[in-house]
């Protein structure tokens, strides 16, 4: 019985060996290769990627929240700023006769500076949320593909042994042959 076992795994052993070589033809491979690379790239990328833009969701968030308190204080200084607007404009009214087109003056400068303000504040938040938004897709893209690199080597290097290698290569190239055949 062992004499039967131990022809059958020579000749399984001499049928890969005889067929086994380099396929040199990189436009049949690749596109194999890069399913295969894809697939487990998505497959073990999803848990990851969505971990990695909800940590970011929340940050972008927490951005948001102190650009709106920047924001708020912004709109303090402009109450302020209105406030004393509104003392300039009784005071203008008392002294109309002194130098009503000086106050006049005054008033316009204050409310421009005012608006120059606000604005330099609304332009600094809109940058400032901008430019974290562009930070974090850089950052979640090199983490998102160092993640799954780095897993996609774990899987293949933990799932391919001797035996799914040469199984793998003998269907690679039973199709290339067939492939050939149809060409030809």
């Amino acid at each position: 019985m062992k004499n039967i076992t131990d022809s059958f795994a020579s000749s399984v052993r001499w049928s890969f060996a005889g067929s086994f070589g380099f396929n040199t033809d990189i436009l049949a491979t690749n596109p194999i290769n890069l399913s295969v690379v894809l697939g487990v790239v998505i497959f073990f990328g999803k848990g990851v990627l969505s971990d990695l833009l909800d940590n970011r969701k929340l940050r972008i968030l927490n951005t948001i929240r102190n650009s709106e308190e920047l924001q708020g204080g912004a709109i303090e200084r402009l109450e302020k700023a209105r406030a004393r607007l509104r003392k300039v404009e009784r005071e203008a009214e008392q002294f109309r006769a002194n130098g009503y087109s000086e106050i006049e003056r005054e008033k316009l400068n204050l409310i421009k500076s005012t608006y120059k303000t606000l604005e330099e504040l609304e332009n600094y938040k809109n940058e400032t949320i901008r430019f974290d938004h562009q930070r974090a897709v850089q950052q979640v893209r090199q983490q998102v593909f160092q993640q799954v690199l780095k897993g996609a080597r774990g899987t293949l290097n933990s799932s391919l042994n001797e035996e799914l290698h040469l199984r793998t290569i003998s269907d690679n190239i039973d199709t290339f042959e067939a492939m050939e055949e149809i060409t030809d």
